[in-house]
């Protein structure tokens, strides 16, 4: 299907009302999705490559950087002509959840209070409460809350539905 001449670009759409947005017509709507979803993807990609040619050109600096200052992660700041370049290598610290909960045994058993020393929480995976039996989900009831994320809408034409 061709569109008339006024038909909105993805880089008009930007500046258009919500509501004036969602008064053109269906199929124009799922036109632009596709648009918009290829564009995201390239500029997913486009990010992607980017950021491998900054680590190309700054990651050995910067990990020369940071053993100067004698750390293994966080940031330094590099100098190339008229820019300061940050280069922040974040620490992501795992634990092991069956080590720590011996480890609160151990310190309970000791007579201490294990939440001096780390934070404890408790999660019921969905699938599993609702495959409880009635009255056991009852006894959790009031502990539970449930919450929506955001609404995402797909256009798909009629041949394509499931």
């Amino acid at each position: 299907m061709t569109f008339p001449q006024n038909t909105p670009s993805i880089d008009q759409l930007i500046n258009l009302p919500a509501g004036e947005i969602a008064q053109l017509p269906v199929e124009l709507l799922a036109a632009l999705q596709r648009e918009i979803d290829a564009a995201a993807k390239q500029m997913k990609a486009v990010t992607a490559r980017f950021s491998t040619a900054l680590e190309v050109r700054y990651a050995t600096r910067a990990a020369e950087a940071r053993r100067a200052c004698g750390k293994d992660n966080g940031t330094v700041r590099l100098v190339d002509g008229d820019f300061t370049v940050v280069a922040d290598l974040p620490k992501r610290v795992e634990w092991d959840q069956a080590k720590l909960a011996a480890m609160v045994e151990r310190i309970r058993a000791a007579g201490e209070d294990p939440a001096e020393y780390v934070e404890i929480s408790f999660k019921v995976p969905e699938r599993a409460y609702s495959a409880w039996p009635e009255a056991i989900r009852q006894g959790f009831e009031p502990a539970r809350t449930v919450k929506t994320g955001t609404l995402k809408i797909d256009l798909l034409p009629q041949e394509d539905r499931a």
